[in-house]
């Protein structure tokens, strides 16, 4: 990942979450979902099986804010951003999300928070998950 040009963050094997905070979202959701991020069973196994976890295979998480996960595009062709959080408790809930993957044991990789970033990423496989803090 990159900011003006400058390389930030960057991991091997692992997960890209971008994470999106709404109006509603707390530190303890938060916390919830880096629980279930650490845990998920999706990395093969010697049988081919999805079946380890981000610790099993020595993977990381390159955690990216991304408030415009938050887009209404139900109206018009502007999306509307009204739904995300407000750029402080954004970037608290987002914090807290890395903190609580750091808590577990997960090496975490950031950007910079609220800037404009250059991700790039190799997606190895068939799987993109969508968690949310009332399905963790």
């Amino acid at each position: 990942m990159t900011v003006d040009g400058r390389g930030v963050a960057e991991i091997g094997a692992g997960f890209v979450a971008l994470v999106g905070v709404g109006h509603d979202d707390t530190a303890a959701e938060a916390g919830r979902l880096a629980a279930k991020t650490a845990k998920l069973r999706v990395f093969e196994d010697g049988a081919g099986l999805m079946n380890l976890a981000l610790g099993e295979v020595g993977g990381a998480v390159l955690a990216v804010s991304q408030f415009t996960l938050y887009a209404d595009t139900r109206r018009g062709n502007r999306p509307s951003f009204t739904d995300a959080a407000a750029p402080g408790q954004g970037e608290a809930v987002y914090e807290a999300y890395v903190a609580a993957l750091r808590a577990l044991g997960v090496r975490v990789e950031t950007g910079v928070f609220g800037a404009h970033m250059e991700v790039e990423l190799v997606n190895d496989g068939p799987v993109t998950i969508m968690l949310e803090a009332a399905t963790a």
